[in-house]
């Protein structure tokens, strides 16, 4: 299947936020972050969950009021500049003041989150749906790959200034904003709103008033709402595993069987691992359909996740890695699709607002678990565990919803 110009310009961002996700979500700053404060580095579980509870908040808001003709790429290009702009400007947070650095990556959050509500609701504007599992695993897979470059050009950094000298990192931060700014651009000049509403009089209490008519009306949608609720519950193990695998990996390695620099490398085999993966995820799903293929994704990160709680050393690490790298980018592009054709084309942004709540107030759930259970344990294996039931709980609400080919 070749891609249009519209869906490689939509897949060329997803290349450039995928380092944002990778560098600063996943791999340096959680390291960052431990050499500004003492403490165990699962308390960043705690900001994780602050950030997502902002992100939440403002998405089924933001996605309501870009509902309406010429406004979708207005709210896409300010969220995707605010969090470029401050990747970058973590680079420049005096050293020691962790609070400032907190509040700087919480604006990155709002803005790489923010942008994505209208990322992904381009995908119904660009590509038909028997197009979009391809076309949304192509995001993914491509994104994946492409991250390995900045994300490589800050490891050889930091290995040749030193793995304890805080510019490394820094740079980092810099190239990582500098990589999403560049691939922000094909999305801006070429991707257009095709699926909208006509513009009104008062368009903001327009905007709350059909989003209160939605949560009235939800009945109605009912395979977006069993939809929802499996995807709560297994996303957030999902998000919690890409957010917390570095703090938990140092929290049970411990200093003696922990090696950094070791272990940034094998994030960046996990790319290369996620890559092909992705796009079989994609093609699969065109033989079996998506449900299926999610469905064994899910099963994945239920063995991962069991996996993660008897690893003992730096080789276990890389086995985990390999089983996530093989059903992240699959899950979260069939996931993206399937939601993209279950829902009214012309209310996307709105839809994708919920699609965004569910996310990130799952994503507050997950870590802020595995932080308290950490607190009250006081041994951070423990904290592993509570991942496993929210992945059960939403493969079962999952198996409950059509087939690809009943959506048609």
């Amino acid at each position: 299947m070749k891609l249009t110009k519209q869906e490689i310009s939509w897949v060329l961002y997803d290349c450039g936020n995928s380092a944002y996700s990778m560098a600063i979500t996943t791999a340096l700053l959680p390291i960052f972050f431990g050499m500004f404060r003492e403490g165990s580095t699962m308390d960043l579980g705690y900001f994780n969950s602050m950030a997502s509870f902002v992100v939440a908040l403002l998405s089924p808001i933001l996605g309501t009021i870009a509902d309406y003709k010429e406004t979708k790429k207005r709210f896409f290009a300010f969220f995707a500049i605010l969090g470029i702009v401050f990747t970058g400007a973590l680079a420049v947070v005096p050293i020691g003041n962790w609070q400032l650095l907190i509040a700087f990556y919480i604006i990155t959050v709002v803005g790489f989150s923010g942008a994505n509500i209208f990322y992904d609701s381009f995908l119904v504007d660009i590509s038909e749906n028997s197009r979009m599992d391809r076309v949304s695993a192509s995001g993914f897979a491509y994104g994946y790959i492409a991250s390995v470059i900045p994300f490589a050009i800050s490891l050889g950094i930091i290995l040749l200034i030193g793995q304890d000298n805080m510019l490394g990192y820094q740079l980092g931060f810099v190239i990582t904003a500098l990589w999403w700014g560049l691939f922000t651009i094909p999305i801006l000049k070429n991707v257009k709103q095709v699926h909208y509403i006509e513009k009104e009089p008062r368009p903001v209490f327009n905007s709350f008033k059909r989003l209160g008519t939605t949560f009235k009306n939800i009945k109605s949608h009912k395979t977006i709402m069993i939809f929802m609720l499996a995807y709560f519950f297994y996303i957030d193990g999902v998000g919690t595993i890409i957010k917390m695998c570095v703090p938990y990996a140092q929290e049970v390695l411990g200093s003696d069987g922990f090696d950094m620099f070791v272990m940034l490398g094998i994030l960046l085999i996990v790319q290369l691992i996620a890559f092909p993966c992705a796009i079989i995820y994609g093609r699969l799903a065109k033989r079996f359909s998506a449900k299926r293929m999610l469905i064994v994704g899910i099963i994945t990160y239920i063995f991962a996740t069991i996996y993660a709680f008897s690893m003992n050393s730096i080789n276990d690490v890389f086995v985990l890695g390999a089983m996530i790298g093989s059903a992240q980018g699959g899950v979260q592009a069939l996931s993206r699709s399937y939601y993209a054709k279950i829902i009214p084309k012309k209310q996307s942004n709105e839809f994708f607002g919920f699609y965004n709540v569910f996310g990130k107030f799952a994503a507050i759930l997950g870590p802020l678990l595995m932080a308290v259970t950490t607190t009250i344990t006081g041994n951070g294996r423990y904290s592993i565990l509570v991942i496993i039931p929210l992945f059960i709980f939403g493969l079962l609400v999952f198996i409950k919803l059509p087939n690809d080919a009943e959506l048609e």
